[in-house]
């Protein structure tokens, strides 16, 4: 789950079974076509399919033959604290500053365009995400949930790359901001965060609104290399009050 875009078949591998995790792909769906999945990774259907055969192994999908076959999704993982932490120390500063560039070019946009696409007289389900993660308990319905509500925002936005970048990045993201083994995240502040880009995408406010996005990510930022610092010296990450 490492937020390095890598085209090896095990970090390819790595970011399917992370969507899954994350509900973007449920229990009995059906992967996109093979052709399609090689697109979106960059990479040849040859090297897809050593990326499916491992979670094959892994007993996370599995292939049917016959008019309705395809790879399906029977089990979902969702990584250990130490697979996490391992993750974390071998992905570099660099590349998480990279990883967080992206993740703020995407996030911000997709907050700009839902404030200026969503008409004040609709309705949105933001706020009713916003506190589904507040009050989710365990690590993984956490990272579901905050991601829930990223993911809307993208929607509104009426952007399908857009959404497709943003389910990409939280799928890699979101578990280590929620692991207490790498950070000591504040899910109220991150209520507070959110309900504050409701506001300003359901006012049309499209400056204010990306604006929030970005400082959003950025406390994501440091959280993440604080927790990766602290993995190195072997400590602790002290508690911060930013989060997904």
């Amino acid at each position: 789950m490492s937020p390095s875009h890598a085209p090896n078949i095990g970090g390819i591998a790595e970011r399917i079974a992370s969507a899954i995790s994350m509900g973007m792909l449920s229990v009995g769906e059906r992967l996109p076509p093979e052709a399609e999945l090689a697109n979106q990774f960059g990479v040849a259907v040859a090297t897809l399919r050593k990326a499916l055969a491992e979670l094959r192994a892994e007993g996370i999908v599995e292939t049917r033959r016959g008019r309705n076959g395809g790879t399906f999704v029977v089990l979902p993982p969702f990584p250990s604290n130490d697979e996490l932490q391992a993750s974390l120390k071998r992905t570099s500063l660099v590349a998480l500053r990279d990883f967080f560039d992206e993740h703020a070019a995407v996030s911000g946009m997709a907050s700009r365009l839902a404030a200026e696409r969503t008409p004040p007289t609709n309705s949105t389900r933001l706020a009713e995400f916003a506190f589904q993660a507040r009050e989710a308990r365990s690590v993984r319905d956490r990272s579901m949930a905050d991601s829930r509500f990223h993911f809307e925002i993208a929607v509104l936005s009426q952007s399908q790359r857009l959404l497709t970048s943003e389910q990409r990045l939280q799928s890699e993201l979101s578990p280590f901001l929620w692991c207490d083994a790498i950070c000591s995240a504040s899910p109220q502040h991150a209520f507070t965060q959110h309900l504050a880009i409701v506001m300003a995408v359901e006012q049309q406010q499209p400056d204010e609104a990306q604006r929030l996005a970005v400082e959003h990510v950025r406390g994501n930022m440091r959280l993440i290399i604080d927790g990766k610092l602290a993995l190195h010296r072997g400590s602790r990450p002290a508690a911060m009050e930013t989060a997904l």
